[in-house]
């Protein structure tokens, strides 16, 4: 019998959910073919593109006749449809629930309010010209330091992880947004220990994957670095 030729997924590995699923991938040897999408380029608003995602974001997951958008689900499906080790999205219904109440917690907090700070320091300078709206930036930040501050006690707690005491995606899903306003040079963990040594538990359970997902987000640190 042919070997599976795998799924096929479309990312752009600035996006921060992107990440998260390329490590999934690469850390469980699941078989893919990664397909590149500048946004920057608009090539996420062709109409070859349009067609797999009329809401033209990435990431798309393409496997066989079966396409699926949303980065929390296509990582839950791969988890469930490949043979990867159980913690990263237990089948306990206790432990699942814990790393499902994260994920749907994570869309309206950690994912806008560090997404926020990379668009005010980054994004919206490099589209407009202008400079930094200090005041804007400010804001934000004091709301992603509340959401940090949940971060550390309602979920990670005492625990390694931030569902237990294995890797999940939701860990995936969080440290890649938390790596974003780094572009800018801005470690937003730089004062918090509890959330280093998690972040650094999780470079080690994912090894050198976590590296090689995130070596765009470093280069384009390096550019904004050089205009500075």
């Amino acid at each position: 019998m042919a070997a599976s030729p795998g799924v096929e997924v479309y990312l752009d590995l600035l996006s921060q959910p992107c990440r998260a699923l390329l490590i999934l991938l690469e850390c469980n040897q699941i078989p893919h073919t990664v397909r590149t999408v500048a946004l920057r380029k608009g090539e996420n608003k062709t109409p070859e593109f349009t067609k797999l995602n009329p809401m033209q974001k990435v990431p798309v997951l393409v496997d066989g006749d079966f396409v699926l958008t949303e980065s929390d689900a296509i990582l839950k499906y791969l988890t469930t449809k490949f043979n990867v080790p159980e913690h990263w999205y237990p089948r306990q219904p206790e432990r699942r629930a814990r790393v499902d109440e994260y994920t749907a917690w994570h869309h309206t907090n950690t994912r806008p309010h560090a997404a926020k700070v990379f668009i005010l320091e980054v994004l919206f300078p490099a589209m407009s010209g202008s400079p930094v709206d200090e005041g804007r930036l400010n804001r934000a930040l004091s709301q992603l330091d509340e959401t940090l501050d949940k971060l550390e006690t309602m979920f990670l707690r005492r625990q390694p992880f931030l569902c237990g005491d294995e890797i999940t995606v939701a860990d995936l899903l969080a440290i890649c947004e938390l790596m974003q306003p780094l572009v800018a040079g801005r470690d937003v963990l730089q004062q918090r220990p509890k959330l280093q040594h998690w972040k650094s538990r999780v470079q080690s359970a994912v090894g050198g994957a976590f590296d090689r997902a995130h070596a765009v987000l470093y280069g384009a640190r390096e550019r904004h670095k050089a205009k500075l």
